[in-house]
């Protein structure tokens, strides 16, 4: 297969990777946060968020992980992507590729989810699952904070990515730093860090405005992070692949190479 057609194969996985979780985040908003006997069985936003970033972060991992995971290198964030370009270990050309594939997917998962559970993944307080920060955040304090949550997840990401005996557990730290800062960040600043998490539900929500942020302000950590783990470290990321590299110090199947 030539390598445009394994661009698009792997582009095409992500866009279904994607579309799996956002249908899955707009699953356990509903009912975790929307009215529900789940919802009213845990009482409090701090333990239904608790809830929802433990699930939203196994179905990270095990997405990572399942086998259109392992051909694409299992991103399904544009920011990653735009990381491991950084990294030096995924070609620039396929960026835009991935960007696509991540935010179709995106509107896909919130329209599904949309068909399957009704006018309640719209109705407050589910709102298509789209994120804003808590009362009193502008843009202008909100793109910082944003980056430098995102900043951290890559650089512990690419430390555990450049390290062979630790490269396997990428897909479960992502998932518990996801989660992690879908509870500890979700009445702040929202916890988004991943610009296609935002894309579906906020369109189709119509909440415009802190989208630029949301979209941007991972996309800059992430190439932050990526800088300051070349320019200060000299071990070097392995693969593009968050499951980890094919073989143990290379990775024989990047994107469109």
């Amino acid at each position: 297969m030539d390598t445009q057609s394994h661009l698009w194969r792997h582009a095409g996985c992500e866009a279904l990777l994607t579309t799996v979780l956002l249908f899955g985040v707009g699953t356990v908003t509903r009912w975790v946060i929307g009215a529900s006997p789940i919802s009213r069985a845990v009482p409090g936003i701090h333990l239904e968020l608790l809830v929802v970033g433990a699930v939203v972060g196994l179905l990270l991992a095990g997405l990572i992980v399942s086998p259109l995971g392992k051909a694409s290198g299992g991103h399904l964030n544009p920011a990653i992507s735009l990381a491991m370009w950084r990294f030096g270990v995924f070609p620039g050309r396929a960026i835009v590729p991935y960007w696509g594939a991540q935010l179709g997917g995106s509107l896909l998962g919130v329209l599904l989810a949309r068909i399957a559970w009704g006018p309640a993944v719209a109705s407050a307080p589910v709102a298509y699952s789209a994120l804003r920060p808590a009362p009193g955040w502008s843009n202008l304090a909100l793109f910082p904070a944003e980056a430098a949550t995102m900043a951290a997840i890559v650089a512990i990401v690419g430390a555990f990515l450049s390290v062979p005996r630790l490269a396997p557990r990428v897909p479960w730290l992502v998932g518990g730093l996801i989660g992690s800062a879908i509870v500890g960040l979700g009445t702040v600043t929202g916890g988004c860090v991943n610009p296609a998490r935002q894309f579906g539900p906020a369109v189709f929500a119509g909440q415009f405005g802190f989208l630029v942020t949301y979209l941007l302000a991972p996309l800059a950590g992430a190439v932050l992070a990526a800088w300051l783990l070349r320019r200060f470290r000299h071990r070097t990321v392995l693969s593009h692949r968050l499951c980890g590299p094919v073989a143990p110090a290379r990775d024989a199947s990047v994107p469109g190479r």
